[in-house]
């Protein structure tokens, strides 16, 4: 038998997870577990670039879990760990730290932004996090990393460092490849559907949390932004109608309707119409979600035995990858 190809990927808990983090990212990892051995991890390690309360931050970092869990990761199926407990991240992040290039790392689009967000707190970690995020990835050998168009640089930058690597020391890393799902791949925010539907959004009035009550949803689907236009029609014209793709994006990922499917069943009908069918198959959607997770958040001796586990399983694949770094640049055996 074939052995399984790997997949990897993390998400911080800077905040709590949204419609966008689902139908984006955690709706697909749920379904590769069958193909793939995939590791999922609480990245909260990254999360503190920003200042972060800590009572939240652990709060966060375990309800992320049991979110994990509850949107259909099976830990028995799945490596779920807390980033944090897999001491080898940051010890290989420290290495590739020294190769990485301060141009490449100059170029990173989210240092822009974040430092823009973030002027009074430009740290020396919101600028070198790409190469933990490198490490995140290489210490386990992965072939693909699921990430969103707006991750794409961040994996090139990995690659480059593979290529930097190996080039001195030999065949060290497996040169990962980014993985890109096609649809619902960015879900934006609903009342600004120029930009993503973000978990640090601390208004979070366009935001749908994957733990908001069906009221809530309704009411904030309700106020979603569709267009200034006349025509009044659901188009998918993601140029033109930004607001109403938006919808129609999202409406595909709960239903799997494709657009030409949605553009047919509401023709003739009007924004605010369509507005609260997509707005119903949301909280459908994410009901089960929301229910399993409040059990799962209750059950913390469970959710420890999780990431107690993960944490194992991680680390001894980490580990092996970092021996063999650490030997190659010429570390005494320790």
């Amino acid at each position: 038998m074939d052995e399984k190809k790997v997949m990897l990927s993390g998400i911080k808990p800077s905040g709590d997870l949204t419609l966008g983090s689902y139908l984006g990212a955690i709706k697909n990892w749920a379904e590769r577990a069958e193909q793939f051995d995939c590791y999922y991890f609480m990245a909260d390690l990254h999360a503190i670039t920003v200042r972060q309360k800590p009572a939240d931050l652990r709060r966060r970092t375990v309800e992320q879990l049991a979110q994990y869990i509850a949107c259909g990761l099976d830990p028995e199926k799945n490596t779920l760990f807390i980033q944090s407990h897999v001491s080898a991240h940051a010890e290989l992040g420290w290495v590739l730290n020294c190769f990485a290039m301060f141009g490449e790392l100059s170029r990173m689009t989210q240092f822009k932004d974040k430092s823009r967000k973030n002027e009074d707190n430009i740290n020396g970690g919101l600028f070198t996090y790409p190469c933990l995020m490198a490490a995140d990835i290489l210490l386990y050998q992965p072939d693909y990393v699921p990430v969103g168009e707006d991750q794409k640089q961040h994996v090139e930058l990995a690659r480059n460092i593979v290529q930097r690597f190996n080039g001195i020391y030999g065949d060290v890393f497996k040169m990962p490849e980014p993985y890109i799902p096609k649809v619902g791949a960015r879900v934006m925010d609903l009342l600004d559907p120029m930009s993503k539907m973000s978990k640090s959004d601390e208004a979070g009035a366009g935001v749908v949390y994957l733990m908001d009550k069906p009221e809530d949803i309704m009411r904030k689907f309700k106020r979603a932004v569709t267009d200034s236009d006349t025509e009044n029609c659901v188009r998918y014209a993601p140029e033109e109608k930004p607001g109403v793709a938006n919808l129609m994006s999202i409406y595909s990922g709960c239903t799997g309707k494709s657009y030409a499917e949605i553009e047919s069943e509401f023709a003739g009908r009007g924004y605010g119409d369509f507005k609260k069918y997509v707005g119903e198959a949301v909280v459908e959607m994410l009901r089960p979600i929301r229910e399993e997770s409040l059990r799962l958040i209750a059950d913390k001796a469970y959710l420890e035995s999780v990431y107690r586990a993960g944490a194992e399983k991680a680390s001894r694949t980490a580990y092996r990858t970092l021996r063999k770094v650490y030997k190659k640049v010429g570390f005494v055996e320790r």
